[in-house]
């Protein structure tokens, strides 16, 4: 879909090498612990647990691995993690977000900026990208759970912002802040999203011929690999 240039719903739908699953689960677990830490214990009473244990389930996290990152939450003087954003640019001044959730911004900033030195790119200022993207909530709902005039009717009634058709999904887009109280009222009509999650997506997208494209790839995995990185989104369009 034009204008889709997240990376995060790229890398959900590959498959993935045991290594790699391993790596997945132990981002989503953290993510868990701090949702967990934070707020309620009970997914119920906590939007972003319950969102976070939504994703795990997604890529298919064993029960037990959920059920001990929520546990940690509770273990007394563990590392204090925080949402950090960076911001830089890539190959190609193509232009990046990158969010990590880290106990240590130090290491989070130098390991980052290694990664895109070493491929043509730099760490940026706050405030160099983010203002080529905007900030939204995405939810999606396959299109045989509902049909698209009750995707459109639970849209307007939820406050949701906007309603797509995206191949097999209804795609609803909310502003950020209003994201869990949004998916909070779509969750008393649909038992489980395809997909969801806050995304910067790009404001204008940058066409990649197929070696760029490939180098873009590279780099994008290489910040992926990182601990401390959850996501990252580019304006750059890529070809998967």
């Amino acid at each position: 879909m034009a204008g889709h240039s997240h990376w995060a719903g790229i890398k959900h739908k590959k498959g993935r090498a045991d290594k790699e699953r391993s790596k997945i689960f132990s981002k989503l677990s953290r993510e868990i612990t701090v949702a967990a830490k934070l707020g309620d214990k009970d997914p119920d009473m906590n939007p972003r647990l319950r969102t976070a244990i939504q994703a795990a389930k997604q890529s298919n996290m064993p029960k037990e691995n959920i059920s001990r990152a929520i546990s940690k939450s509770q273990i007394t003087g563990d590392k204090n993690y925080e949402n950090l954003r960076y911001e830089g640019f890539g190959p190609y001044n193509t232009a990046l977000i990158i969010e990590t959730l880290t106990d240590n911004k130090n290491r989070s900033a130098s390991s980052i900026r290694t990664v895109l030195q070493k491929n043509g790119g730099r760490l940026g200022e706050t405030g160099s990208t983010k203002h080529l993207f905007n900030n939204y909530g995405i939810i999606h709902i396959e299109k045989n759970k509902i049909s698209e005039e009750e995707a459109f009717e639970m849209t307007i009634r939820s406050g949701a912002k906007d309603c797509y058709q995206i191949d097999n999904f209804h795609e609803i887009v909310t502003i950020k802040e209003d994201f869990y109280k949004v998916k909070t009222v779509l969750e008393k009509k649909i038992d489980n999203f395809a997909y969801s999650a806050v995304e910067w997506r790009a404001l204008n997208t940058i066409n990649l011929n197929k070696e760029q494209n490939k180098k873009m790839i590279e780099v994008l995995n290489a910040l992926e690999e990182l601990d401390d990185v959850q996501s990252v989104f580019t304006n750059a369009k890529l070809d998967n």
